[in-house]
């Protein structure tokens, strides 16, 4: 597509703070691309960095079909993506990557636990639940506890239930309210880790250093980098990344979610076709931020280097379990103040409990084994970092 600026636009489905990054990145950089972004939220978090913002559903076929007829190539940032409507642009001759057919694989757990088995990657124990006698024999096959989890349309946490015992399969059920779920045997895991992972056009891939991933109530609360695992550990999970990269298809980067189990063992948690939230260190502490390549990736360029610079640990900002609506930050000057500390915000105008409002990288030059220190720090510095209620506007419960 020819444009009179001689810079090529990048479609994304999503204006949320995974392409507010991508925005970012695309300026720092000084790469020769502008954004378009479908999202439904009126100045969403990425419209300081968009050409233009399409207000509309992330699922909408016309606004994305609109979307895709104007961009150089096309991308999404969030999995509720309509799979099919973005098939349809690529039949119709435009670049859309990751390829809609592995965004349709990814976005059902079922299906893409299915899929992961059928090409021999590691993953743990599960099967389809169809109602509450499925979920009982599934108990009496897996034990308890047990994940009961949503199929299709839950992230963060959102739409898993960890079931102790038999006698919550009625309340379990219903909870779900008829959406399609699935059953996973529990995993005694060690620790989670990610690898972020990126492939280009021309098949090249890449892989950045193991992270480990520290959870609270299902959303992610830390990662550190590097994973304090065994070198052994590592190369087997960055192995497991590049294999499943090799098995799914189009360009991007990919965000892979482990446990390492009490022996060492692999095991494949999920997978996110796009940018990921354990990623978001590799800004300040990698020579080519996960945002970079993503672009670089989907556009036909080399991909970057993944070296790391630092040791580092990224924290999330969540919103404060008692307020909802309108803010304040505090603390953020004395935050910012902090060498080797970068703290990033989304611009959301309203919080939420466990919402992500923001981010804050910790980075030390130190060997690696001064990261339980940096973690420490890491958690000092989040917790600096605090939100009150909008001053004269009324909270809403």
């Amino acid at each position: 597509m020819s444009h009179a600026s001689g810079r090529r636009v990048i479609g994304v489905v999503g204006g949320g703070q995974l392409c507010l990054m991508l925005g970012e990145e695309i300026r720092r950089r000084g790469l020769p691309f502008d954004l378009v972004a479908i999202d439904p939220t009126e100045d969403c978090p990425a419209r300081p960095v968009l050409a233009r913002q399409i207000v509309a559903d992330f699922k909408d076929s016309a606004a994305i079909l609109r979307l895709g007829a104007e961009s150089d190539v096309l991308t999404f940032e969030i999995e509720q993506a309509n799979s099919a409507t973005l098939e349809e642009v690529e039949k119709s001759g435009r670049t859309v990557h990751p390829s809609p057919a592995t965004l349709r694989i990814l976005q059902d757990k079922l299906v893409q636990k299915t899929f992961l088995r059928s090409k021999g990657l590691p993953v743990a124990d599960f099967r389809e639940v169809a109602g509450r006698d499925g979920l009982l024999q599934a108990l009496r096959e897996f034990g308890c506890p047990a994940f009961l989890k949503a199929r299709t349309d839950s992230y963060d946490g959102r739409g898993n239930l960890a079931i102790l015992s038999p006698d919550q399969a009625d309340s379990a059920i219903a909870a779900f309210a008829g959406r399609p779920l699935m059953v996973e045997r529990h995993v005694d895991f060690a620790l989670e880790v990610s690898v972020i992972a990126a492939r280009s056009t021309t098949g090249e891939i890449r892989t950045y250093p193991v992270g480990e991933n520290l959870h609270e109530e299902s959303i992610l609360r830390a990662t550190i980098v590097p994973a304090r695992v065994e070198p052994a550990v590592a190369r087997a999970a960055e192995e497991v990344a590049r294999e499943t990269l090799n098995a799914l298809q189009g360009a991007g980067v990919f965000g892979i979610e482990m446990f390492v189990d009490r022996k060492g063992g692999i095991l494949i948690n999920e997978i996110a076709p796009r940018v990921h939230n354990s990623g978001h260190y590799t800004i300040e502490a990698c020579r080519t931020s996960q945002f970079e390549q993503h672009i670089r990736a989907i556009t036909g360029m080399e991909l970057g280097d993944t070296t790391l610079l630092y040791s580092a640990v990224m924290v999330n900002l969540l919103g404060a379990p008692d307020l909802k609506g309108p803010f304040t930050w505090h603390g953020l000057e004395t935050a910012r103040a902090i060498p080797g500390a970068y703290v990033h915000l989304y611009g959301k105008k309203e919080t939420a409990p466990r919402r992500k409002m923001g981010h804050v990288t910790l980075t030390d030059v130190n060997a690696p084994d001064y990261r339980d220190a940096l973690v420490h720090r890491a958690e000092h510095l989040r917790q600096m970092i605090v939100q009150k209620a909008a001053k004269g506007l009324p909270l809403r419960a």
